[in-house]
């Protein structure tokens, strides 16, 4: 076991011009992210790159943008100032894709730093509850550390790896990042109200985080026969799973088992995919997979956008020019159930801002990013009803649209997308 170390010396390692992976999420190893950010001072030009992770992100202090440079395959909101204080970049990347980057060697990598269940008896770790692109970074990696913490839940699938593909193991013990449910507002529970509406027996779910996605699950207890094929899930899936709601018997691919790539939620989330055969977790070049979501029978695909515009295209990675997030995988899932033999494929948002714009918009701001085009989303729900665009024109889509758009704006955006195509 001389493979255990503290986290400081783990991380020396790490040489200037170094391109570390970060695992993902709920999973993100803050103690040796914290341990490498104690090194700034040695340091020069190491890239720490990652998709959405939780937890503080020391390294990405623009004081520090001589020692480290922050390189988002998806980004989160620890991390968005880099863009702005020039000490981040943003990578377009399909979720789908990303292993893919490391394996054809376009993107290489000098070191991983993951974080994992501790070594069963025979040797065997688990990424837990995230596995993504965790897998294609160790594989193509020169160095891989693990921080070994048993409040990491032990999960089925693609996520084991030996103690022997670990060059570096440091123990932890403290609690993995997570989020409480929040309360679902009337707004979100009359579009998860709409969603609902939607979703047939029989059908295989994708949906994300957040109350929208809570509002739907919480309308789904009458259904049955209900299948998860999706991205990630959060703790509003597990009474439905315990009522047998969802039990996943008529999924096209990993029939009678949830597949997930990664997870974010509370203890009570953790604890229940802890050993639980029922739970496989993948990578996402498996999970996103369009050909493999397709299989699934009425497929229905959950959604959400920053703005829509009224022939359909879908922002969903910033705001104008401004990015915000990623294209994470909308459009892996969206084209996955659009293709499904009865899938659906759903964009579901509040109508308006906090600050009280609407996010149903003539055209999109200058700048911004169409992660789904107008061609691809078949269904747009806010709290003011349904919208379906599929086999709609772009003039019948503009009427639909406007339909569900806030009544403080629909006479404004029906004026400025009519005097916008009549412009000579």
């Amino acid at each position: 076991m001389s493979k255990y170390v503290s986290a400081e010396d783990a991380v020396k390692i790490v040489k200037s011009n170094d391109r570390v992976y970060v695992q993902a999420a709920a999973a993100a190893p803050s103690v040796l992210t914290n341990a490498l950010t104690e090194r700034a001072s040695e340091l020069r030009n190491v890239e720490i790159c990652h998709l959405h992770t939780e937890g503080p992100a020391l390294y990405a202090n623009p004081e520090l943008s001589e020692s480290f440079h922050v390189n988002s395959f998806f980004i989160g909101k620890n991390v968005r100032h880099t863009l702005a204080a020039g000490n981040g970049s943003y990578t377009p990347v399909f979720l789908s894709e990303l292993p893919h980057l490391f394996r054809k060697k376009v993107v290489h990598l000098d070191v991983v730093f993951i974080h994992v269940s501790p070594p069963d008896i025979h040797g065997y770790c688990s990424l837990g509850v995230s596995v993504e692109a965790t897998l294609a970074a160790i594989e193509n990696a020169k160095i891989v550390i693990a921080q070994v913490n048993p409040h990491m839940p032990r999960t089925f699938g693609d996520g084991i790896l030996h103690v022997s593909e670990i060059n570096y193991l440091v123990d932890v013990n403290k609690p993995i990042y997570g989020h409480e449910m929040e309360m679902i507002s009337p707004l979100e529970d009359k579009i998860g109200t709409y969603v609902a509406s939607l979703i047939d027996n029989k059908s295989t779910l994708q949906m994300g985080i957040g109350s929208i996605p809570n509002a739907a699950l919480a309308k789904l207890t009458n259904h049955k026969d209900l299948g998860l094929h999706t991205e990630m899930f959060s703790d509003g899936v597990i009474d439905l799973i315990e009522s047998g709601v969802i039990n996943c018997n008529y999924k096209g691919t990993t029939r009678g088992r949830v597949l997930a790539t990664f997870l974010i939620g509370s203890k009570r989330l953790y604890d229940f995919v802890n050993d639980n055969p029922f739970i496989e977790m993948k990578e996402s070049s498996a999970v996103n997979d369009t050909a493999r979501i397709r299989k699934n029978p009425k497929m229905v695909a959950i959604n959400s956008a920053i703005e829509v515009d009224v022939t359909g295209q879908v922002c969903a990675d910033s705001i104008g020019a401004k990015m915000y997030s990623g294209v994470g995988g909308q459009m892996d899932f969206i084209r996955g159930a659009s293709l499904s033999e009865g899938g659906k494929a759903i964009i579901a948002l509040p109508s308006i801002t906090k600050s009280g714009e609407s996010r149903i918009v003539p055209y999109l701001k200058q700048g911004a990013g169409v992660v789904s085009t107008r061609s691809h989303v078949q269904y747009i729900i806010t709290e003011n009803g349904i919208a379906d665009l599929y086999g709609k024109t772009l003039r019948q889509r503009a009427k639909e649209l406007v339909k569900i758009a806030h009544p403080n704006h629909q006479e404004w955006i029906d004026r400025e997308y009519y005097n916008l195509i009549n412009a000579r």
